[in-house]
């Protein structure tokens, strides 16, 4: 009897002490595996604190709770390189997935790519593509006011993920201060002052240099804007006649081309054009800056990849009938 007692009070004890464990126990803070639901839009909003993106997850349902995602991400150190932007994620998901998700670039909405010394009109034309109206974005380039006073050469080429309600002023807006940041970063006001140039200027020169070299000649192409400057000559870049002419995509001009009227038309106009003929990259800027040492005040591309420089008129001359006898064989895959 005492024996059968004992048990009936131990099963009773366990019951209630099973009962208490589990109703104390603190639930899962993440949901299960392979449960997630349909896709939805997530927004990264600029400024935006790791517990401030942790937090709209959960309240979205995208993961159980924020402490999931945030102690995920804080263990992995390429959260650090999450960018504002909308995302196309599943919803009702492992923390470690979700993140996985809002890193995959494939899944921002709105991205819109610019790419380095992309004039407006093609900045525009991208725009439009990713569902921008054209005559907000025409108002919006109206309306844009930058400090050194051009809107050429303030819509930073960089990759943005624009939230799907964003409107044309406020991507625009983004470009500008984008451009800010650039130049804050390569202290390009306090080098242009102590260069005796302006901001515009230096924009310019970047501009020049984006759409006339490749990357490993830029700074070569720059000492050769600066020594022909010095030296009272006139640019006379091809680049800057296409501007004027609003064409793109050429690699010859005609003498026709070069008596286009325009104060871009360096071939008629001495110095600088008034302001710059593209939106260069940090590299293009950098190297209006710095350029490099060295004579040279001509310059010419003998065949793709073939850039050539030098101090002398003969041998420019020279290297330009090489070049005419590579264009008449097709090395330019180009338009005539």
């Amino acid at each position: 009897m005492k024996t059968r007692l004992l048990l009936v009070i131990l099963v009773g004890a366990l019951t209630i002490g099973a009962i208490a464990y589990f109703s104390s126990r603190p639930p899962e803070l993440d949901f299960p595996a392979n449960t997630s639901t349909a896709e939805v839009d997530f927004t990264i909003s600029p400024g935006e604190s790791g517990s401030d993106i942790a937090r709209a997850l959960a309240k979205a349902g995208i993961v159980k709770t924020w402490e999931s995602f945030f102690n995920v991400a804080a263990a992995d150190k390429r959260s650090l390189s999450l960018q504002p932007g909308t995302r196309r994620i599943h919803a009702h998901q492992v923390s470690k997935l979700v993140l996985e998700e809002l890193l995959d670039p494939s899944r921002l909405v709105g991205v819109v790519r610019i790419p380095e010394g992309a004039r407006i009109s093609n900045v525009l034309k991208i725009m439009v593509g990713q569902g921008f109206d054209e005559n907000e974005l025409l108002a919006a380039i109206e309306d844009a006011k930058t400090p050194w006073g051009s809107v050429e050469g303030a819509l930073f080429p960089a990759t943005y993920a624009f939230p799907r309600d964003a409107s044309a002023h406020s991507a625009i807006a983004e470009m500008i201060q984008t451009t800010k940041r650039a130049l804050n970063e390569l202290q390009v006001e306090e080098r242009a002052k102590a260069a005796g140039l302006t901001t515009l200027q230096v924009l310019t020169i970047a501009s020049l240099i984006q759409a006339e070299a490749d990357e490993p000649d830029f700074s070569k192409v720059s000492r050769v804007i600066y020594n022909r400057i010095a030296d009272g000559m006139r640019l006379q870049l091809d680049t800057t006649v296409l501007y004027a002419l609003k064409e793109q995509g050429r690699i010859r001009v005609t003498n026709k081309d070069l008596a286009v009227n325009s104060p871009f038309n360096t071939y008629k106009q001495n110095g600088l054009p008034p302001g710059p003929i593209g939106n260069p990259g940090s590299k293009a800027i950098n190297a209006a800056l710095s350029p490099a040492d060295g004579p040279w005040i001509f310059f010419i591309t003998v065949k793709p990849g073939d850039t050539r420089f030098t101090a002398s008129e003969n041998e420019f001359y020279r290297w330009k009938s090489e070049y005419d006898k590579n264009y008449a064989a097709g090395a330019f895959k180009v338009g005539a």
